[in-house]
């Protein structure tokens, strides 16, 4: 099964997928490792590269029989279609699942206060994360609201949004 993970930077997304991870035993992919790696390699980032590579190293972990996780910020559809088609090029099954956080204030909050996991990681203003494209999804598709839930309490609604899928 391929769990795509999309959302803005802040929502929890990171958190939450990682968790799922965890709790399945599956395999992680987070776009932004695999670009800052690519950064610390001098070679270039900008646009999809990071993104190809994960396409790549999900469908090689799919065919291992292995649970992929794959935490992106996936922001426009071209991406998402691109994530579908890694599943479905190998007759899989796929999840989407776009985290919000639909409180403002603690958005900025949590934008404003975190630190980076990735050494040298730079992450993004909150300025960059309002005015950053975010298209308007036009397909069903799970959401979770990490608004005034603990990690614990996302991963349960989430488990519950899951097992209604199946």
């Amino acid at each position: 099964m391929l769990y795509i993970f999309s959302g803005l930077p802040g929502t929890g997304k990171s958190t939450l997928s990682a968790a799922l991870a965890q709790e399945l035993r599956a395999t992680y992919l987070r776009v932004d490792v695999v670009e800052q790696a690519m950064r610390v390699a001098g070679t270039w980032v900008d646009g999809p590269a990071g993104y190809i590579v994960c396409y790549e190293l999900a469908s090689q972990n799919l065919r291992l029989g292995l649970d992929v996780i794959a935490d992106t910020v996936n922001p426009i559809h071209v991406t998402r279609q691109g994530w579908r088609e890694v599943a479905e090029s190998l007759d899989l099954p796929y999840v989407e699942i776009e985290v919000i956080c639909s409180d403002e204030r603690e958005h900025r909050y949590r934008i404003e206060t975190r630190t980076s996991d990735i050494p040298n990681f730079v992450l993004p203003t909150w300025e960059k994360v309002i005015s950053r494209d975010y298209d308007v999804w036009d397909r069903d598709h799970l959401v979770i609201d990490t608004a005034h839930h603990t990690v614990a309490e996302s991963l349960t609604m989430l488990r519950e949004q899951l097992n209604k899928t199946r």
